[in-house]
């Protein structure tokens, strides 16, 4: 099942190529952008869904490890049916089930992922960014991130390695870190990336894959793409560098992907990037993220290549927030920490409980310092939680001078 599930790769998959960007970049530098017209992937993966299939029948049981590997053998097989449906409604309908849309409510008792999104931007809007320009190159970057990798995995150290074609600004697996090549980096960003990609997505990816029984825990799946992202990004949160600038970049992109969602096409969203204050760069590579499944291809009005993976982010913060902190309320002592062993949901966590304590599931290899000391972090999550219930716009300056 690992095997056959390891070659659907969702984001290899979409990616474009070079000219595209830079034949964008020309036009929109001119005051003509234009839709681009990238070539579409043909994926054929009916070796690794019928191994998967195969698998399936044989997962009989009610053993939590047989639910999870069940789990994993369904959203596979659904992302192996959205890659194969680029260029089609299905593209963006199943993508939309395996990620979840801007209009889903987070969790009971909390606002959909879209007015958390809204809020964000609305409750920041006022509040003074001057972030300093990015100035280091991605060569200097690379260097600096080869430093601190060598620390944290002395053993093994996971590659950086540049990368021209790279929708975003980086990348990581469990042996590498790609870096956009003609990107540049504030330092503030750097150690983001540190916390976000090498101390969470490596960290999870390598313990996942050192299971000697669930090795499937090593898995990068759509299912666990919530819960990686919301970890990563709280991660930034509570190591002090996640900065306002990143937090409205994320709440943004889920209100552009509503847009595509109700019939924006590429260039209405690359404006849209442009009218928050993104640069013509930043902006292609915003609206290519949500749309690199095949922009120019239209039906209805409706775009049919919206990758909605984005809306994760902020979803996947106020899951993990939430999960953390009920888990402190009822005593699971142990929630953080089992969230690093692997790459698994949040339910996940729960229902494989039984395996943790009885050592089937091994402990985590790396973990952050913010997991390390549980009083700490409940705390920390606990006043997060009361502070959200404060109306910033009820509070003026001239208040706290009474």
């Amino acid at each position: 099942m690992t095997a056959a599930a390891s070659r659907i790769r969702v984001l290899s998959a979409l990616r474009w190529p070079e000219d595209i960007e830079r034949d964008f970049l020309a036009g929109a530098l001119r005051g003509d952008p234009r839709t681009p017209d990238p070539p579409l992937p043909r994926v054929d993966l009916s070796d690794a869904r019928s191994a998967l299939e195969g698998v399936r029948h044989e997962l009989v049981g009610n053993d939590p490890s047989l639910h999870f590997l069940r789990d994993t053998v369904d959203d596979s097989l659904a992302a192996a049916d959205m890659l194969e449906g680029i260029g089609t409604r299905r593209f963006t309908e199943v993508g939309l089930r395996l990620y979840g849309a801007p209009g889903d409510r987070v969790h009971p008792g909390a606002p959909t992922t879209l007015e958390a999104a809204r809020h964000f931007l609305e409750a920041t809007e006022r509040l003074q960014l001057h972030p300093p320009e990015p100035d280091l190159d991605a060569e200097t970057a690379a260097r600096w991130l080869r430093e601190q990798l060598a620390r944290i995995y002395p053993a093994d150290p996971p590659r950086v390695e540049l990368d021209a074609g790279l929708a975003s600004l980086a990348s990581a697996g469990s042996r590498r870190i790609r870096l956009r090549a003609d990107a540049r980096f504030r330092g503030l960003q750097l150690r983001q990336l540190l916390e976000h990609e090498a101390l969470v997505h490596i960290a999870t990816r390598r313990s996942g894959k050192a299971q000697p029984v669930l090795s499937a825990l090593g898995l990068s799946t759509p299912r666990t793409t919530a819960t990686q992202e919301g970890l990563a990004t709280l991660a930034e949160l509570l190591s002090d560098t996640l900065d306002l600038s990143r937090l409205r970049r994320i709440a943004l992109r889920v209100v552009a992907l509503q847009a595509a969602l109700d019939g924006a096409g590429f260039v209405d969203v690359y404006r849209l990037f442009r009218e928050a204050g993104q640069d013509v760069e930043e902006s292609f590579h915003s609206t290519r993220r949500l749309l690199r499944g095949g922009p120019s291809w239209r039906d209805g009005g409706r775009c049919l290549g919206i990758f909605p993976k984005d809306v994760v982010y902020v979803r996947g913060l106020l899951r993990v927030h939430g999960f953390l902190l009920a888990a402190a309320r009822s005593g699971l002592r142990s929630a953080p920490r089992r969230l690093f062993c692997g790459r698994l949901t949040l339910a996940d966590a729960v229902r494989l409980g039984p395996l943790f304590e009885d050592g089937t599931i091994r402990p985590a290899l790396v973990v952050p310092r913010w997991v390390e000391d549980t009083d700490c972090l409940a705390a920390q999550l606990v006043f997060a939680g009361l502070i959200t219930r404060v109306s910033l716009e009820d509070v003026q300056l001239e208040d706290f001078c009474r």
